[in-house]
């Protein structure tokens, strides 16, 4: 099958650091390459990858210290889409709806998987508008604030079963991976690891947006001696980082639609403590892959209770659950019903 994949261009496919669409977006690609599909990437110039890549920008916007417009570049890489559109079998968006307006007017087999938190205002006389174009959700948690639009599955991310190696010991320290900002709470990790008496390890990004939370709330509790900010880490270094840890601390607040890092430190052996929120009770299996907590005091017992559990249990319920290939699989159950049933329409407007 001739597919296409539209990454957002913000970061590379897959990142360099953090960043979790574009780097499923490359677990997905890669595997339909695998597959033996024919795969055409749109994506950043500096994206790596076994498909055919079209780039609009030369680098990922992040890391562009030059780019001053995104929107150009973002603009640019759908008017390549839109002029290779007969190429492809299906087109599969991960922009959200940035193309929404183009694809209702081209007679084209289209679908997008919202990679992001939904339950936002602004977001529903858009959806609502556009409530023909078919969607993807990545937790049925994620889908509830537009419970109306035009799903036409949930499929959960993944990762490559060999890209992460089981660790059979326990580590020495608790782990915090991923982004400081107030809806991941990297003060309250701190304060669990401080309750139980453990060293906290923190590999996260701070974005500008968040240097307020950082410097205010974060950074004066880093002089704890239990405390140790590693900063952002990349694919090469998070094997490590989280298959040597005791437990991930997941202390979010807000509406998670999916927790990647969940099903990353799984893959290690790793058990997960996560605050109950969004998607996490529908990737977390009680007792089995960690636990679901309430709060700080309900995350101290449960960091107590690690020893319960069975790193063997926690990468076996990854392997079941949460592979590229099973990720491939889904997605390829879709795009065949899209095309089975899009087939007689696209003629008639194509005639």
């Amino acid at each position: 099958m001739r597919i296409a994949q539209v990454a957002p261009l913000f970061e590379s496919v897959p990142p360099k650091y953090y960043g979790g669409t574009e780097r499923v977006v490359s677990y997905l690609t890669e595997e339909l390459v695998r597959q033996g599909h024919e795969v055409t990437l749109f994506a950043s110039g500096d994206s790596v990858t076994k498909a055919h890549l079209v780039a609009a920008c030369r680098r990922s916007l992040r890391l562009d210290k030059h780019c001053v417009d995104q929107i150009a570049h973002q603009m640019l890489m759908l008017e390549q889409v839109f002029q290779r559109a007969d190429e492809f079998a299906v087109i599969h968006f991960h922009v959200d709806y940035l193309h929404f307006p183009l694809s209702r007017r081209q007679p084209i087999i289209h679908v997008t998987t919202l990679h992001g938190r939904l339950d936002i205002p602004n977001l529903v006389p858009l959806y609502h508008e556009f409530r023909d174009m078919p969607v993807i959700s990545i937790s049925n948690e994620q889908r509830k604030p537009l419970a109306w639009a035009n799903w036409q599955a949930t499929v959960y991310h993944a990762v490559p079963a060999d890209m992460y190696r089981f660790r059979a010991e326990r580590g020495s320290y608790l782990a915090f991976l991923g982004r400081i900002s107030p809806e991941k709470r990297a003060n309250h990790a701190i304060e669990i690891a401080k309750q139980v008496g453990i060293p906290l390890k923190i590999a996260a990004k701070v974005d500008r947006v968040d240097s307020d939370y950082f410097e205010g709330v974060v950074e004066p509790l880093l002089r704890d001696p239990l405390i140790e900010f590693v900063g952002e880490i990349g694919d090469g270094e998070k094997e490590e980082f989280l298959g040597n840890a005791y437990a991930l601390l997941f202390p979010i607040d807000w509406p998670e639609p999916f927790g990647l890092v969940m099903i990353e430190a799984m893959a290690c052996g790793t058990p997960v403590i996560a605050y109950r929120g969004g998607a996490v009770s529908e990737v977390m299996e009680q007792g089995h892959t960690g636990f679901v907590v309430k709060g700080l005091e309900d995350a101290a017992q449960a960091v107590r209770r690690m020893r319960e559990l069975s790193r063997k249990r926690c990468r076996e319920i990854f392997e079941q659950r949460f592979t590229a290939t099973r990720m491939a699989d889904d997605y390829m159950q879709v795009y065949e019903r899209l095309i089975s049933s899009g087939q007689n329409e696209l003629m008639e407007a194509r005639a």
